[in-house]
């Protein structure tokens, strides 16, 4: 009798104590399930983003986005409307606002002008200007320029009847990319966006360069903007500063050169 009740005891001790493991394991599951879905998620990568300027478009960019993707950084190019100051910071936000994580803004000749004002988002932590306008607050990109003497390359702009200007195919060869192959000049010429000569007097409203950190590439031989003059803006933006024996285009002539200062200045973000 005795060994019959211990052997009831049993089994109702071992009926309870499956569904309380049962219980522990799916608890331990659940457990690890929450730990793993807390895990902090992978840092999101840095981008560039690269602003072309006049007489020019995204295509200036090719020889540049294959040196910063090898070294794990995204890149994408804006296509500038070259409209109005507006209508390009506005395209060059599009494609700041889209990357999840933090963007290195570069600016070529007029995208100076658009990067010192689209460079106030908040996602924006770097600033290169190649060859590059860098208006101050308030002002327009011509006004740190008028003490400076009148680049060669300015006497062949050509304007339609909307006020667009163009450079002619011969001007781009002499004044605008005068270091690149008469191939490359050529492309240069037939991809040139047409500027709205208004734009250059447009004033930006914010100036990024006063309180985020500025690279600068001043093009020596520079006939579009004069190298004096931008000297002076990496000055007054007291921006870590390269000099490049290059003509206004050093992202075409000198590639690698442009994409090491973009590469040091995405380095620089922690």
């Amino acid at each position: 009798m005795k060994t019959a009740t211990t052997r009831l005891a049993s089994s109702l001790l071992l009926a309870l104590a499956l569904p309380a493991a049962g219980l522990l394991s799916a608890s331990a599951a659940e457990s690890t399930t929450d730990k793993s879905s807390t895990a902090a998620p992978a840092a999101a990568k840095t981008t560039v983003v690269l602003v072309h300027g006049a007489f020019a478009d995204g295509s200036s960019w090719n020889k540049i986005i294959p040196l910063l993707q090898a070294q794990g950084l995204d890149a994408v190019a804006v296509q500038n409307p070259l409209t109005s100051l507006e209508d390009d910071v506005a395209a060059a936000n599009r494609i700041i606002n889209a990357q999840a994580g933090p963007v290195v803004l570069v600016g070529h000749s007029w995208g100076g002008s658009v990067i010192t004002q689209a460079g106030g988002n908040d996602k924006v932590r770097a600033l290169v200007y190649v060859a590059a306008f860098a208006p101050s607050l308030d002002a327009a990109p011509t006004a740190d320029l008028k003490a400076f003497p009148t680049p060669p390359g300015s006497a062949h702009f050509v304007a339609d009847a909307e006020g667009f200007l163009t450079l002619p195919a011969a001007a781009i060869a002499s004044d605008f990319a005068q270091d690149v192959s008469p191939e490359e000049a050529n492309l240069i010429a037939a991809t040139q966006g047409p500027v709205f000569s208004g734009a250059f007097e447009q004033k930006v409203s914010v100036a990024a360069w006063t309180s985020k950190p500025s690279w600068y590439i001043v093009a020596t031989q520079d006939r579009m903007i004069d190298p004096g003059a931008q000297r002076a803006l990496a000055k007054k933006l007291k921006a870590h500063t390269t000099e490049l024996a290059a003509s206004h285009v050093p992202m075409v002539s000198q590639p690698q050169a442009v994409a090491d200062v973009i590469i040091a200045a995405a380095k620089s973000i922690k």
